[in-house]
């Protein structure tokens, strides 16, 4: 005999709820780890830590954490723009309380090339600023 198959309806709608962003909060001016922070203020800090952690060099990190950047030091800034502004906006939008990455703007300063960019994030707006050892060429 041959079951037959029974139709479940859900009459329950269902509800998503956007996981906390509660975390331990950095003081790196002072080099402690103290209290908690929240919303933006943990944002800030999560981007933060993101484009400071070269991806694929710290094995307790996941493949897709971290942004690539070491690789373009010393490159020609012509090479080094479009593939930074890739890299980060790529690095950043794994996170998924961060919406968008946009208005880069780019500036050479005491040998450096200077990024800066916003991040549209779940909890507000960020302004972010990256800088990439390049050479100009």
């Amino acid at each position: 005999m041959i079951p037959k198959r029974e139709t479940v309806l859900l009459t329950d709608t269902v509800e998503e709820k956007r996981m906390p962003s509660f975390t331990y909060g950095m003081k790196e001016e002072k080099g402690e780890i103290r209290g908690g922070i929240d919303g933006l203020e943990a944002m800030q800090q999560a981007i933060y830590k993101i484009l400071r952690t070269e991806r694929y060099r710290y094995p307790i990190y996941d493949f897709q954490y971290g942004v690539e950047l070491e690789d373009l030091y010393g490159r020609p800034a012509a090479y080094v723009i479009p593939e930074a502004e890739k890299r980060i906006r790529e690095a950043l939008l794994a996170d998924d309380r961060i919406l968008s990455v946009s208005e880069f703007s780019f500036s050479q300063e005491e040998g450096a090339l200077v990024i800066r960019f916003q991040a549209e994030t779940a909890y507000g707006v960020v302004d972010l600023e990256r800088k990439v050892e390049a050479s100009y060429v």
